[in-house]
């Protein structure tokens, strides 16, 4: 009998993410769902990553009725969501007890799985996030997000793994967000952490498409013992995006294993996104097809195209290869992070201002903090020059420690600045709203009555890309750590001659 593999659907959160900006409105979505409850999936990811900014900031949607909408519709399903750590979903760490909190709306609202990562794999940035999801009840699972480099090693990624088992996560994700898991690595981790965790211990798989390669990984994922893998609807997937469904559902045929799929109803649901994607072509990613550089560079595809623009509006669109050769080179000197949401943001910037102003003649606020280990702790050792740099810049001293413990309870703070605003409703979720983003949010409140809006619908209704910011020292509207999420003009100058940079987000 062929043993069964299970299979994450992508399509209602990264899918969109990955190809269009997170601009998908809710009502696109709900058509489909019937079908997508049917189809057999293991669970369904929906929320979190990017979902909750892009809700309130571009589609006048509240991200918790989109999650009690999904729970509605799809009653079969367990629902997935990517939750960033101490960081939750915005892009600064926040007290343990606004954690607590947040994972247990969240639970109370209809999530079923929590993928709990931390940007530069710091497994004190997770502990307190699993230990919230565990007392809730639902699935906690940890992640590892896999990267390359001359210190990360299958010895080093197990290590992780059983850590994250040993904080009683009931599966592992080995999450490579920029298409860098070749075949033999993804057979030869997988093989590994299931002989050090336990055969019994669930591995999930998950891997974009941008390099071409991860179809392959991921069937040696499989064989290596995987029990679970990502994909997206054919529709909406490739590119920057992941490998199709169908093709994983067809690709193991005559195998030994499958997924046990409905594909009538897996077609339906292709063809229900199909329709919807036309409509949406002013924020598709134009990387359509494969880009095998990005295993030099390792920057996520979406942050090239986001990069290029950057330059062009500078008059700088030749320095792009100079960016791309810079890029490995800051990650170096900050020690090696993953390039992952909010430290993909940061190298990339900070390789920005490396190329357009001479090598660290200016440091972004984050790429400070970074250095100085408030982000958390990174595999190698960061370069001791910059990280001097970055104390004299931020007048801060560097830390060692946990970057959550530095913080004061801040509940009541945030409840009280929320309820202050115009349009807050009081609830637990508004309030964790305004503390994921408190300028968009504060905003939002005012404009939810007039209800969701579709910026697929028509291009000419479309929201205007924001306009950029006034310059303000590298801090954003919404904390003062964290990426771009604005475009941003700065104003520095070097050697006395003043140039403005915008920074587009990633």
């Amino acid at each position: 009998m062929p043993k069964l593999i299970d299979v994450t659907e992508l399509i209602l959160r990264d899918a969109h993410q990955s190809l269009m900006a997170t601009r998908m409105a809710m009502e696109d979505m709900v058509p489909a769902c019937e079908d997508i409850d049917k189809a057999g999936y293991w669970s369904v990811e929906c929320w979190g990553g990017a979902t909750f900014d892009s809700c309130i900031r571009f589609l006048n949607e509240d991200p918790w009725e989109r999650l009690r909408t999904f729970r509605k519709l799809l009653p079969n399903s367990r629902l997935q969501m990517l939750l960033r750590g101490q960081n939750l979903l915005g892009y600064r760490h926040y007290e343990d007890g606004v954690v607590d909190r947040f994972v247990e709306n969240a639970a109370e609202n209809g999530m079923d799985v929590f993928r709990v990562f931390d940007a530069l794999n710091d497994v004190r940035n997770v502990r307190r996030s699993i230990k919230a999801v565990k007392r809730a009840g639902k699935h906690a699972q940890g992640t590892i997000c896999y990267t390359v480099s001359p210190l990360h090693t299958i010895t080093g990624y197990v290590e992780l793994a059983e850590q994250l088992v040993e904080l009683g996560c009931q599966s592992i994700c080995l999450k490579d967000m920029a298409a860098l898991l070749k075949p033999q690595p993804a057979y030869d981790i997988v093989k590994a952490i299931k002989q050090a965790c336990g055969e019994e211990t669930r591995v999930h798989v998950h891997v974009h498409s941008t390099t071409g390669v991860t179809l392959v990984s991921l069937m040696k994922a499989i064989e290596a013992g995987a029990d679970c893998v990502d994909t997206a609807i054919s529709s909406l997937s490739l590119g920057p995006g992941h490998n199709p469904t169908e093709s994983l559902v067809e690709m193991l045929e005559g195998t030994g294993y499958e997924t046990k799929l409905d594909k009538a109803c897996l077609n339906r649901i292709k063809l229900h996104f199909a329709k919807i994607r036309p409509r949406y072509a002013q924020f598709l990613s134009n990387i359509t097809g494969v880009e095998t550089d990005i295993f030099d560079s390792q920057i996520p595809g979406g942050m090239i195209s986001n990069m290029e623009s950057q330059l062009k509006q500078q008059g700088a669109g030749d320095k792009l290869t100079e960016v791309l050769l810079e890029v490995p080179r800051v990650r170096k000197d900050a020690g090696y992070p993953p390039l992952v949401t909010p430290s993909s943001q940061i190298v990339g910037t900070q390789a920005v201002f490396n190329v357009m102003m001479g090598r660290y003649k200016v440091l972004t606020g984050e790429f400070a903090d970074l250095m100085l280990g408030y982000y958390g702790t990174c595999l190698g050792t960061r370069n001791q020059q910059i990280v001097d740099l970055a104390a004299k810049q931020s007048k801060k001293d560097p830390i060692n420690g946990r970057p959550a413990d530095l913080l004061k309870p801040e509940w009541e703070e945030l409840r009280s600045q929320a309820l202050a605003l115009k349009g807050c409703d009081g609830s637990d979720e508004d309030v964790l709203t305004y503390a994921m983003f408190p300028q968009v949010a504060e905003k939002f409140f005012v404009a939810r009555h007039e209800g969701p809006k579709n910026l697929g619908k028509d291009p000419a209704k479309a929201a205007p890309a924001p306009a950029a910011a006034p310059a303000n020292g590298g801090k954003k509207p919404d904390s003062n750590s964290g990426p771009v999420l604005v475009p941003i003009t700065y104003e520095v100058k070097v050697d006395g001659k003043a140039h403005k940079v915008t920074v587009a987000p990633a």
